[in-house]
């Protein structure tokens, strides 16, 4: 298990780089949002973060898990069936959630409290106008992250991601997307949060059980972040993150490099289960073709010979063929 390096290269908190958005591979920004409202009153006290978020507060009631003190923070599945979950879903108002927060920040064997994907600007509006992103043009995202001690196993996330600990300390442990076969993926569904996550437990990992994960570990790299650190993610980067501190706050943005309007990878790969994966070999080795050809060697002179306004999804896709073609799809799965 490696570092994660630290971005070197220049770094401008008000316009972020496209060097460092748009990096194969993941980077530590130390202390590039510390001058953040939210970073200094975290810094002052949990009390005072407190404070400043409820300065910004609308009122709106947010999603909260709360696990049982033996789950050890983790969120999970319940049991090895894996059909439910270690954790009960709840609504509530964030000083709810901080006075939770505050009242077991002292306590042995606490309950975990983990507040999740929770949109900035649909919970504290105004808030990121005095914490920016410095994101540009970019269409993101931007979510929040509150909790106690909790533990999210390793999981992917389809779009890039910039990470800012804004409060208490985290530690992210990654890994490259090739090691999806060496970290034992759990079902596509359910889900904890919509990804599949690896089964293995990292405070105590199984190696009889899940072997390859040793290989998996030795590829991986990691990072224990402080107040105004920031860590970006590619998309499809596997990632593991602690919380480590009794109360934490992560503000993170999304984005895609492609049009919103293209839809998710993952539909793909789970209308390829139930079509392609128990095909005769003959046959899926035809597919496998098929998708070289139009896929992954993909090339203009492959379809040269089609005139261009009959060349459909051959040609250059824009939202209205996009919408015609998912239309047509959602047809034929209803049949």
């Amino acid at each position: 298990m490696r570092d994660i390096p630290d971005w070197t290269g220049p770094f401008n908190p008000a316009g972020l780089p496209a060097e460092l958005l748009q990096a194969e591979r993941p980077f530590v920004v130390r202390g590039g949002f510390a001058h953040w409202p939210v970073v200094q009153a975290a810094r002052r006290s949990d009390e005072a973060l407190a404070r400043y978020l409820m300065s910004h507060y609308n009122g709106v009631h947010i999603g909260l898990f709360q696990l049982p003190p033996e789950a050890r923070g983790r969120v999970f599945y319940a049991d090895d069936s894996l059909r439910g979950f270690n954790f009960s879903r709840h609504a509530a108002t964030l000083d709810q959630v901080l006075t939770g927060l505050l009242g077991l920040a002292g306590a042995d064997k606490a309950p975990g409290l983990y507040v999740g994907s929770t949109t900035v600007e649909a919970v504290l509006p105004g808030f990121l106008d005095a914490n920016a992103l410095g994101l540009g043009t970019r269409d993101a995202l931007v979510s929040l992250w509150l909790g106690n001690q909790t533990r999210i196993a390793a999981h992917y996330d389809l779009p890039d991601n910039l990470a800012v600990v804004a409060a208490g300390r985290r530690r992210f442990t990654v890994f490259p997307p090739e090691q999806l076969h060496n970290l034992y993926l759990g079902p596509l569904d359910p889900t904890p949060a919509g990804q599949p996550i690896s089964l293995v437990d990292f405070a105590a990992p199984d190696l009889q059980r899940f072997p390859r994960f040793s290989q998996a570990w030795e590829a991986g790299e990691q990072v224990e972040m402080a107040p105004g650190d920031a860590l970006f993610i590619p998309s499809m980067w596997f990632h593991h993150v602690e919380s480590l501190a009794p109360v934490n706050l992560l503000i993170n943005a999304w984005w895609r490099q492609t049009p919103e309007y293209v839809d998710s990878p993952l539909s793909t790969l789970r209308l390829a289960l139930m079509t392609l994966r128990d095909l005769p070999e003959k046959e899926r080795q035809v597919w496998q073709h098929h998708f070289q050809h139009f896929i992954w060697d993909a090339r203009p002179e492959h379809w040269a010979h089609i005139p261009e306004p009959a060349r459909g999804l051959l040609g250059p896709i824009d939202e209205t063929l996009s919408r015609q073609a998912r239309a047509q799809l959602l047809s034929q799965l209803k049949r």
